[in-house]
């Protein structure tokens, strides 16, 4: 469709493995680099594209969101990221959806326009769709700009995956504040409210979710290669996901879709009073190149972890549960929109 469109494709960009962390520093090809300050990080998993946009090689780059990873490089680069309603763009040809749905395709652009635009060419429902998106009144492109009239709009600090450790960076909440403010003088009614859902239940039923796409990632590329997949073909962190998702069982993963489902019921509820949710996208400004990933004390536990047999990997939970935390903590306003399937935009209001 992007071809279609008239789109020049200029080339791949740098990602995490598999997409699954909110950082781009694969071991394969190295770290991403913030154009900005190039000690810094460049987000993920979509941290080339958002780096690529960032410094003007392109207008617009690829990327999927399904925990953020649209929007956290769209923060951290400054440029605008949104990821669409479940089943506006396409999922397909190989996939029937994307990680029970909470990922979806999109872009990161340099304009809303142009993110706009893109997904006017991109929009609607690919052969064999489990469902898609109510078509839209009239193009995307002309929404930009027209006044929406007076919204209630809620906004929150509060931590929306159940890990409200550390708090966020003073800096992060002036910007909200600030955008608090701006959306006062454009005549609308801001509130602070947040949904209530158990979101220490949701942050372990998305792990639950991501740790078995993890798990079937390495065996469909096991499949492709034709051999036994290893512990040194996989990063570490990829490795001891999947060997979590062997050792949860077809109860556990049916019990965390479930749940997810009854959190995107409760947080519809709470947008049938409210018509926008502002958070900050990310609880600190962007971090060092290397900060996130494990300590080398961290690396041993994971280690030894990865060492296991699956069946006996969730008796070692209590050592992966850091690192699992510390991830979620630096995506806790982001993966709620990802499992309610609802729209959810990064937008470069406030820079540090």
């Amino acid at each position: 469709r992007w071809k279609a469109a008239g789109l020049v494709i200029a080339g791949k960009t740098n990602t995490s493995e598999f997409g699954f962390m909110p950082w781009t520093e694969p071991e394969l090809f190295g770290p991403t680099h913030n154009p900005y300050d190039p000690t810094r990080t460049a987000g993920g998993s979509s941290g080339g594209s958002g780096a690529a946009v960032a410094a003007r090689l392109v207008p617009v780059a690829s990327g999927g969101d399904g925990g953020g990873s649209i929007r956290v490089p769209a923060s951290v680069n400054g440029v605008f990221g949104l990821k669409p309603t479940r089943g506006r763009t396409p999922a397909g040809p190989l996939y029937y959806e994307l990680w029970e749905g909470c990922a979806i395709e999109h872009a990161l652009t340099r304009s809303v326009r142009d993110s706009a635009a893109l997904l006017d060419a991109t929009a609607g429902a690919d052969i064999g769709a489990p469902y898609a998106a109510p078509p839209q009144e009239r193009p995307f492109l002309a929404e930009v700009g027209r006044d929406p009239g007076k919204l209630r709009i809620a906004f929150t600090t509060q931590a929306l995956i159940g890990v409200d450790d550390p708090p966020p960076d003073p800096e992060c909440v002036r910007g909200l504040h600030a955008t608090v403010k701006l959306l006062e003088s454009l005549g609308h009614e801001v509130v602070e409210a947040a949904p209530k859902i158990d979101y220490a239940e949701l942050a372990m039923a998305f792990m639950t979710m991501t740790s078995g796409q993890a798990a079937n990632d390495i065996r469909e590329t096991a499949a492709l290669v034709g051999r036994k997949p290893a512990r040194s073909d996989f990063e570490l962190s990829t490795w001891v996901l999947g060997q979590l998702g062997r050792a949860f069982t077809a109860a556990d993963y049916v019990h965390a879709t479930r749940f997810l489902g009854t959190a995107a019921r409760q947080a519809g509820d709470f947008f049938t009073q409210y018509d926008v949710l502002l958070t900050p996208t990310l609880p600190t400004p962007p971090f060092v190149i290397g900060a996130l990933q494990p300590s080398a004390a961290e690396r041993r536990l994971l280690g030894a972890v990865s060492a296991l047999r699956a069946g006996k990997v969730l008796t070692a939970f209590d050592l992966v549960r850091p690192f699992a935390l510390k991830t979620f903590s630096f995506i806790r306003y982001l993966v709620l929109f990802n499992v309610t399937g609802q729209p959810a935009m990064s937008v470069p209001l406030h820079w540090t």
